[in-house]
């Protein structure tokens, strides 16, 4: 499973790529996609921003046989309660959007599921196992918007992973295959949104619209800063 940055640096935008751009409008988003890594004795500290929750909790998850005490929160707008048989502990519910809290030990699996059923949902769960510790703000990100300059910079604090699996750390820093500390950025600039024909639904249109972009990935390791940049339609 590659994250939605290798795929676009490696020329594969699917639909993970397409439904994960799908937020932004036309215009320049710098500091998405966030990174920072340090490595430790036996195995690395991850920070990032709420973009990669979906790619950790989905990773994790895979790799787990039973069941794993998960907390936190599914955010989507459809209503999930008909597909799953673990306990919802609340729901909460804002403009359309609900947010399904949960707090028990559940299948891994039926959590692979859900995500593969609902891909364009935010999976905001933590939970921990031999050598994975994930921790997600039980929270629904900030939408999209353009970059405003004087702005606070974000930081790379919504998720914080420790693992000892180097196929997570090379798939993530696939520039960079030997690093102590490094810090990863994105610069989005969506220079055309290429609307579908015949088509007057609204939900339809922007879920079928594709954009044109260019990508900048800037990334630093053990002090050293480089950067490149990638055109891509999705």
């Amino acid at each position: 499973m590659k994250n939605v940055i290798l795929k676009i640096f490696s020329g594969e935008t699917d639909e993970n790529v397409h439904s994960d751009f799908i937020k932004f409008g036309k215009g320049l988003f710098e500091n998405r996609y966030l990174l920072e890594c340090k490595r430790q004795k036996e195995k690395w500290s991850l920070k990032s921003s709420y973009e990669f929750a979906n790619y950790f909790v989905l990773r994790g998850l895979e790799k787990v046989s039973g069941k794993i005490d998960i907390r936190g929160a599914i955010i989507m707008t459809e209503d999930i309660r008909k597909d799953v048989s673990f306990p919802i502990s609340g729901v909460k519910q804002y403009l359309g959007v609900k947010q399904y809290l949960i707090e028990d030990s559940i299948l891994a699996e039926e959590i692979v599921k859900l995500i593969k059923k609902y891909p364009r949902a935010f999976y905001a769960l933590s939970f921990s196992f031999g050598g994975y510790e994930l921790k997600i703000k039980a929270k629904a990100p900030k939408s999209g918007k353009p970059s405003n300059k004087g702005g606070d910079e974000p930081k790379a604090d919504f998720c914080s992973l420790k693992t000892n699996d180097k196929s997570i750390i090379n798939d993530l820093f696939f520039d960079f295959p030997d690093f102590n500390e490094i810090i990863a950025k994105h610069s989005i600039k969506i220079n055309e949104i290429i609307i579908p024909k015949n088509i007057n639904d609204p939900k339809m249109i922007r879920e079928m619209s594709k954009r044109k972009s260019t990508i900048k990935r800037i990334v630093k390791a053990d002090g050293k800063e480089s950067f490149k940049e990638k055109e891509f339609e999705s």
